[in-house]
């Protein structure tokens, strides 16, 4: 069945009324993957846990929005990954990283969902740990909503100057591909649907720090923009903190993309110091 919706991709209660059962949609129509619905209650048993969420506004979220990013508060999305305007993306803090982990929340700090690396072996982990040639082996992201189901997967495959990220649908559904353009200066990435260039990501500074995303126009889209954590979790941990700001609803493949390139931007710049070691 084919439906035109501005529904984004991800896993849903079954249509043809399967019971406890969810379908995949992948924004244009349904497929045929399907899995248990984990958080459906069946007969006798408690109800399903929802993901829990603070009782108010979480301040700290806000000021990192609002004061740090310079992103004025906005109306409510629709409380999804792929429905609001504005994503804040918040890497574990660790003292020592071996393996990278986001949390994605909206303006308000209610969890959307979340970033995880899979794939990685212990050897992997160990060679993270003791050397830096693990930024050039391949990296594989699962984002997940905030019920840690994937909606997207991300596959960054080995590299030794510019990265390149490959993303797609948990049924293997291809997305589209980021690929970093140059090694100097200001770095740039393309974005590319079915061969077609559907945008770019612009590095505002040398650093790498705060980008923006245009279409294939070169219409302003979108924004990142990294927050400082403090001045503790910046000498003595990993974390780095990133805001989203989305302008308006984008169509598909383009908003996934735009969504996977929050994650992209860290994976491929953060770990690698441009791909020097």
């Amino acid at each position: 069945m084919t439906t035109h919706s501005n529904t984004p991709a991800g896993w849903y209660p079954d249509p043809h009324g399967a019971v406890r059962t969810l379908r995949y949609w992948d924004g244009t129509q349904w497929t045929e993957h399907t899995h248990a619905d984990q958080q459906a209650q069946a007969p006798g048993q408690p109800p399903a846990q929802v993901p829990a969420q603070p009782a108010g506004p979480d301040p700290r979220v806000q000021r990192q929005v609002q004061q740090q990013a310079g992103v004025a508060a906005s109306g409510a999305g629709g409380g999804t990954l792929f429905s609001e305007p504005v994503l804040v993306v918040n890497q574990k803090a660790k003292l020592i990283e071996l393996t990278n982990e986001y949390t994605v929340m909206d303006q308000q700090g209610n969890q959307l969902g979340s970033v995880v690396q899979v794939g990685q072996s212990a050897l992997r982990k160990v060679l993270r740990f003791v050397a830096s040639i693990d930024q050039f082996l391949t990296h594989k992201l699962e984002i997940r909503d905030a019920y840690g189901q994937p909606v997207l997967l991300l596959t960054r495959p080995a590299k030794v100057f510019k990265s390149r990220v490959i993303v797609t649908r948990p049924d293997g559904q291809p997305v589209g591909e980021i690929a970093q353009q140059n090694v100097f200066g200001k770095i740039n990435f393309g974005m590319t649907a079915n061969g077609q260039q559907v945008g770019a990501i612009r590095a505002e500074n040398w650093r790498a720090w705060n980008f923006a995303i245009v279409d294939h126009a070169d219409n302003e889209v979108a924004r990142i923009t990294k927050t400082w954590e403090g001045l503790a979790k910046t000498l003595f941990t990993t974390a780095d903190n990133y805001v989203l700001q989305i302008h308006y609803q984008l169509p598909e493949p383009l908003l996934s993309l735009v969504v996977a390139t929050a994650l992209t931007v860290d994976t491929a710049l953060k770990q690698d110091s441009r791909g020097f070691g």
